[in-house]
């Protein structure tokens, strides 16, 4: 088991009226001073941490590379501090509003050590799974970076230009607190480009980079459920860790039922519908590699006894897009049907098409619901607020003249936190519905 050190959070007593910006100036090593336009302060000074152009009144400095930025309001009052690139879609990263902290790479580390120690529990042997998430990106003040154990490894996706500038730092905090056998680092392929980083796969041991490496396969277990998770492939991480304690509920719904579960990935979701008692499931995904993994999966975990005898048997892979697939199954022919659709709005701008999409796909699995079944479904979009997805459920129920039932609201795990601060980071938002028709 790693040992963990961890350090208490600053403690922050003074008020930001008190200072003004040439009175803290000695206090942080930065080179830009940035001022917020009058407006635009209120929500940064209740800490969300994202800055776009339109916010930003003057910026000060000689330094064209991206550094570390003292911000104050538009009457000189300090603000906060943080992280200031004009190559970035957000172009300043607000990290402490604590006008004694000093932003460096040792604020960084002890970020770093702080987010495994608020973990420790996941380290213990009574937890339910060897693989989770450690840092959670901007809820764990470190943004564009996320980093999750499987086993002896761990995973690092950066989304930011912060996070790649400090990639070296995060690998060898992360090595000298949990002493991995390895650390993979590679950048989101769904910003590498917008960010301007490369999508190369970098590994650490030791805390020092390695070239030449090969990933092997790692198996986790996680509710009693064996999965091996392919090196230097997949989605997110490699795996959709933020799903656990979601996949435990679905597992309870599915006594005896004819499942469908569309978007279904590497099927985690389809083994704890076999580990439940469906009578049979339909997994549908646009990647076909993805679904004969999942039939792999399937034999491992019943020759390991975690999946009943036949189980392979009760399965049936149908690849292509699931938008399309959906749409030809017959009407009323599940008990059951999961829909865990990719993120459909990357950004706010991309929400209004997201919002079609959502309800096109939901309206058609509330069709293929048998009277009195389940339908699982869930969203990822962090623009998309839980409100906004029930009001999407309630147009579909309204369309075809239904009658829908809330069962259960559900979320991403604990290990995904959510910032009251920064609502998005509570990206992922799900209900298990009663289709009454």
């Amino acid at each position: 088991m790693p040992k963990i050190h961890g350090t208490n959070l600053l403690d922050n007593t003074c008020p930001l009226w008190e200072w003004s910006l040439p009175d803290i100036s000695d206090k942080i090593n930065h080179v830009y001073r940035i001022t917020i336009n009058k407006g635009k302060e209120k929500q940064l000074e209740r800490h969300h941490p994202w800055v776009f152009t339109g916010a930003i009144g003057k910026v000060e400095g000689d330094e064209k590379s991206a550094s570390w930025a003292l911000v104050s309001r538009y009457d000189g009052a300090f603000l906060a501090k943080g992280w200031y690139d004009e190559k970035s879609h957000i172009i300043l990263h607000l990290l402490s509003w604590d006008y004694k902290e000093n932003l460096d790479e040792k604020w960084i580390e002890r970020k770093v050590r702080e987010s495994i120690e608020r973990r420790r529990d996941f380290f213990l042997p009574s937890s339910p799974a060897n693989a989770f998430r450690v840092i959670h990106g901007e809820a764990d003040f470190l943004p564009g970076i996320v980093a999750d154990i499987y086993a002896r490894t761990v995973r690092v996706v950066i989304s930011s230009r912060f996070g790649n500038t400090f990639a070296e730092v995060i690998a060898k905090t992360l090595c000298d607190a949990l002493h991995p056998d390895y650390i993979a680092l590679y950048a989101d392929p769904n910003y590498a480009k917008s960010e301007g980083i490369k999508e190369k796969e970098r590994i650490f041991v030791g805390g020092k980079e390695v070239f030449d490496f090969v990933e092997k396969n790692v198996t986790i277990k996680e509710n009693g459920i064996w999965y091996e998770i392919e090196g230097g492939k997949g989605q997110k991480s490699g795996f959709y860790l933020d799903q656990r304690d979601n996949r435990c509920v679905v597992e309870e719904f599915s006594y005896k039922a004819k499942a469908l579960d569309v978007c279904s990935f590497t099927g985690s979701f389809t083994m704890h519908m076999l580990k439940g008692g469906a009578s049979s499931v339909k997994a549908i995904d646009s990647s076909e590699s993805a679904l004969r993994h999942l039939i792999y999966q399937v034999h491992l975990n019943e020759n390991k006894g975690t999946l009943p005898p036949g189980s392979r048997e009760k399965v049936e892979i149908l690849p292509g897009d699931a938008f399309d697939l959906l749409r030809k199954e017959n009407d009323n022919s599940y008990d059951m049907v999961v829909l865990d659709p990719p993120k459909l709005a990357k950004t706010k701008g991309q929400l209004q098409n997201a919002i079609k999409a959502y309800k096109d796909i939901n309206l058609n699995a509330m069709r293929k619901v048998r009277k009195g079944g389940i339908l699982v479904t869930f969203s990822c979009s962090g623009s998309l607020s839980r409100e906004d997805f029930k009001m999407i459920l309630s147009w579909c129920a309204k369309d075809l003249g239904y009658e829908v039932q809330i069962l259960k609201t559900l979320s991403q795990g604990e290990d995904h936190p959510v910032r009251l601060s920064f609502p998005e980071s509570e990206y992922l938002k799900g209900f298990v519905l009663r289709i009454l028709k």
